[in-house]
């Protein structure tokens, strides 16, 4: 099936992909090239006005090569959105009907690059009638780019991605985060964690989201969870992770859409056994 002829993938001969790519590709290298201003902070700056003025930066620069090519074209980016859940759900919610929206999170993994841990990315999806089509996720500091449209598979640096083969969970190498709402989200990812880590080869926190969900799709990891995520950490890695042979679900079992938040993705062949110790450690949702 051609781009040609599927009109989802492009609008004249512009096709969405070649721009999500070119888009995160700039948006990488300008946010790599701005790591070394950590090493000469002044002291009027600190790090999280860095952070904050790179964030924005990348943003305002996906936004524009974006609109560039297609000016009609909705944006869902975490920059334009106030912190916190109901800000989150609600930006999403007037806007998630668009016809064609692109979601945006212009550096997932923000501690990191604030310490200099290579773990980072750029994270672009193109939702098609609220359904995902286009992903893009891109590390700099590796040179990775891992790409996937929908019905046509996933690729990393141009090769073709495959979930891992594990069977079962105690075979499996799996991924969480450790959510900054340290009230909400926080606690119940960590009675996962604590559930998980006996039953499990091994758990990972390295810090994005977004490069977690590419590393489920490239096989690297056997799965991923985390509890409190935003629809710009997910969209793009979620649709990695399905073009890949994988399973993306909420924490309860319930197929993945843009308004999921309780997140869990793996190889397919773990998926239940996954859950079913996440639910039994009440660790699938916040407790209102």
């Amino acid at each position: 099936m051609s781009n040609q002829n599927n009109p989802s993938f492009t609008v004249g001969s512009k096709s969405f992909t070649a721009v999500a790519i070119n888009t995160a590709s700039k948006a990488g290298e300008w946010i790599q090239s701005k790591l070394g201003d950590f090493n000469s902070l002044h002291t009027k700056y600190s790090s999280q006005d860095l952070v904050t003025e790179i964030d924005k930066g990348a943003e305002k620069m996906i936004r524009n090569l974006i609109q560039t090519h297609f000016p009609h074209h909705s944006i869902l980016g975490e920059e334009g959105v106030e912190p916190g859940p109901a800000a989150s759900s609600k930006a999403l919610e007037a806007i998630k009907d668009a016809e064609y929206l692109w979601i945006v999170d212009p550096l997932d993994g923000t501690t990191n690059f604030v310490h200099g841990f290579p773990f980072f990315s750029v994270s672009i999806a193109l939702a098609y009638k609220g359904e995902v089509i286009v992903g893009v996720v891109y590390n700099p500091m590796s040179n990775e780019l891992f790409v996937a449209e929908k019905g046509k598979g996933a690729y990393v640096k141009g090769k073709p991605m495959n979930v891992s083969k594990e069977a079962k969970l105690i075979d499996s190498l799996i991924a969480t985060g450790l959510p900054a709402d340290r009230n909400g989200a926080l606690p119940v990812n960590l009675q996962g964690l604590n559930a998980l880590c006996p039953k499990v080869r091994n758990i990972r926190v390295a810090g994005s989201a977004a490069l977690h969900l590419a590393y489920v799709a490239a096989g690297r990891l056997s799965g991923f969870w985390e509890i409190g995520l935003n629809a710009w950490d997910i969209a793009a890695g979620a649709l990695l992770v399905e073009e890949s042979g994988g399973k993306v679900t909420d924490t309860e079992g319930n197929p993945y859409t843009l308004s999921v938040r309780n997140i869990a993705a793996s190889n397919g062949h773990i998926h239940k056994e996954f859950l079913s110790e996440l639910d039994a450690a009440s660790a699938v949702a916040i407790q209102v």
